[in-house]
């Protein structure tokens, strides 16, 4: 029988009551700082977009920013200062700011008067400070709720801003972190918007001099074909050249914000820029041979922008301004005047841009062939293979459940048949590895769509000419937690980085988390991810309880499987990070084997040994 429904069941709950409730409607997810998207990093970002915004407005030149061992962190600006008066509302009460009044911040990313607020109602202490006209005022919150606020005073002290928290382990994992290098990385980031801006963290100062060049500079893994073309407008600012690898390379940015899932300023470049490259070499070249090999820095200035999420990671705007052009048009007429004035003003330029044009006109050509015999023999593996076995659910159909589809990459028979026999065939399927794949690392396109693994996996995945057509939303390695499994893990993420990164970028890729460990009694079974997951199981079952140690997946019986696999998987998102870094990592771990790595091991190796010595 339904329960009643009566005006009982009907409840309103304040501003932080639904933050708390609500979390990742406002920060995203709650992970535990490995990903620089997780939400501690968003909170930091609300706090600094602020005085970012102060900067924009003329106000203010330096920004300091500590985070200390425990996780207490505090940034400090210089600029005008909030209003005394006003300063509790600020940071405590919803939809409040002076962002709504297009005098005062005319072109900011916070424009919904709730970030600042978040932070405090997530925060377990939560300090704002301001100075302004010499006096100052301080205000003290905890879990959201004020536990101390004085009276302003004087104060000698420059105008500016503080705000200082610590977020509640309450709703963070106890063992949040904030990872150093994800700091540096946005304080980078935000130096290469803002030149004459001073970000000091922790004591390290980061401050560009060339804006969105430096970013180009410093994040390119290869010599660029030519000088990169730098346009600079009012509200829009692009930076590109091209290199000899075949992968497109954007960061695009909206008010400062680092929009890296894109949006309508991305979409609009990439048109603009092959209408603009076709009229100028009056050529009608394939718009996918015009952007081959494109490294390109997008800063776009929008009043009032609308992003998809409270993350702030893709732009949904349609207009520049609510009374003006839409950005499509506006990026083309910059385009057309800016980027046609350059190329006829640097003629050698231009005679880069087109050979490199030519040049993957020949490799697309060249690849058609590859790529035709690489789909006739998807066409017989799907006839004569049983290696995928598919569902019925698709993520580029109209299928109801198809943002649930998943395929399970899985390393031989015995793993994929547990798998297969518990999965629930609506939305799950299972594409089963022969072996260990190809490492990649260096090859080219060709080399790759002519190996028979990795032609049947982008056919079963959908993705022979790019993700547009992807098959499935979820694409999940499935390996052994041992040293084989882990190198196959290691083969399909670099494969999937070299030639198929957006795959990551848009979030598809991910990692099948399976148990260490079953602890059980006759009454109850605990599966445990962890040591401290097991010693919580043995506290509740008792010591006494069997404790079995799972080495890989085809010991995992498929009853098991449909618990791990159903409701309460574990998947952890691939990340990945941009530029040098990335190619960096690839070249150290999968190319030549160098003598770095080798006493990188041995080096690694022997503190092992040394400590299973001692214990």
């Amino acid at each position: 029988m339904a329960a009643e429904y009566t005006e009982d069941d009907i409840k309103s709950l304040d501003w932080r009551e639904h933050i708390r409730m609500r979390p990742g409607m406002y920060i995203g997810k709650l992970g535990d700082g490995a990903s620089p998207d997780d939400g501690i990093y968003i909170l930091l970002k609300e706090v600094l977009d602020n005085s970012i915004d102060e900067h924009t407005m003329g106000y203010g030149k330096q920004i300091d920013i500590n985070i200390s061992p425990e996780g207490l962190t505090t940034v400090r600006d210089y600029g005008r200062g909030v209003p005394l008066g006003k300063l509790y509302d600020c940071a405590a009460k919803i939809n409040t700011g002076a962002k709504y009044d297009s005098d005062a911040f005319t072109k900011s990313v916070g424009l919904n008067g709730v970030g600042i607020k978040a932070v405090n109602a997530l925060a377990q202490s939560f300090i704002i400070q301001a100075w302004r006209e010499k006096k100052t005022r301080k205000i003290e919150f905890s879990y959201g709720e004020v536990h101390t606020d004085k009276e302003a005073k004087d104060s000698d002290s420059k105008n500016g801003t503080q705000v200082t928290f610590l977020t509640d382990n309450k709703i963070f994992p106890k063992h949040v972190n904030y990872r150093l290098e994800h700091v540096e990385k946005m304080c980078r980031y935000y130096s290469y918007l803002n030149p004459g801006l001073t970000l000091t963290f922790n004591g390290k100062k980061f401050r560009a001099k060339n804006g969105i060049l430096d970013l180009l500079s410093e994040e390119m893994n290869t010599a660029p074909l030519y000088e990169p073309i730098h346009l600079k407008g009012d509200d829009l600012e692009i930076a590109f050249t091209h290199a000899p690898e075949s992968v497109e390379n954007y960061y695009t940015f909206v008010n400062g914000q680092n929009t890296h899932q894109g949006g309508t300023h991305l979409a609009a470049f990439r048109e603009a820029y092959v209408k603009v490259i076709r009229d100028f070499f009056n050529k009608q070249f394939d718009p996918a041979d015009i952007r081959t090999g494109l490294w390109v820095a997008i800063s776009i200035r929008v009043q009032e922008p609308i992003f998809e999420s409270q993350t702030k990671t893709k732009l949904g705007s349609l207009y520049i301004a609510p009374d003006g052009e839409t950005i499509k048009t506006f990026v083309l007429h910059f385009l057309k005047e800016h980027l046609d004035n350059y190329l006829h003003r640097f003629p050698a330029v231009a005679e880069s841009i087109q050979k490199r044009i030519l040049a993957a006109e020949k490799e697309r050509k060249e690849m058609s062939g590859i790529k035709k015999a690489a789909k006739e023999r998807a066409k017989q593996a799907k006839v004569h293979n049983k290696k995928l076995r598919d569902c019925r659910a698709h993520f580029n159909t109209k299928h109801k459940a198809g943002a649930e589809s998943t395929v399970f990459l899985t390393e031989g028979d015995s793993a994929s048949g547990s798998i297969t026999t518990s999965r629930n065939v609506e939305t799950q399927a299972v594409f089963s590895l022969r072996g260990k794949p190809l490492n990649t690392y260096g090859l080219s396109k060709k080399i790759v769509y002519e190996n028979e693994e990795f032609a049947l996996l982008q056919a079963a995945l959908g993705i022979e000419d790019d993700i547009s057509n992807l098959r499935y939303n979820h694409v999940v390695i499935a390996t052994d937690a041992d040293v084989d499994g882990m190198h196959i893990r290691l083969l399909l993420l670099t494969f999937f980085l070299q030639f198929f990164p957006e795959l990551i970028r848009r979030g598809h890729l991910y990692i099948l988390e399976t148990p260490l460990f079953r602890v059980r009694n006759k009454k109850e079974t605990f599966y445990c991810y962890d040591e401290k997951e097991k010693e919580k199981a043995l506290k509740k079952l008792g010591q006494n309880s069997e404790i079995t140690r799972f080495k890989g997946l085809g010991e995992i019986s498929p009853e098991e499987f449909k618990f791990m696999i159903g409701e309460d998987i574990h998947l952890d998102p691939v990340g990945m990070q941009e530029g040098k870094e990335l190619q960096e990592l690839l070249e150290f771990y999968m190319g030549k084997n160098t003598m770095d790595r080798q006493n990188y091991i041995i080096n690694n190796l022997r503190e092992d040994v040394d400590n299973a010595e001692i214990a």
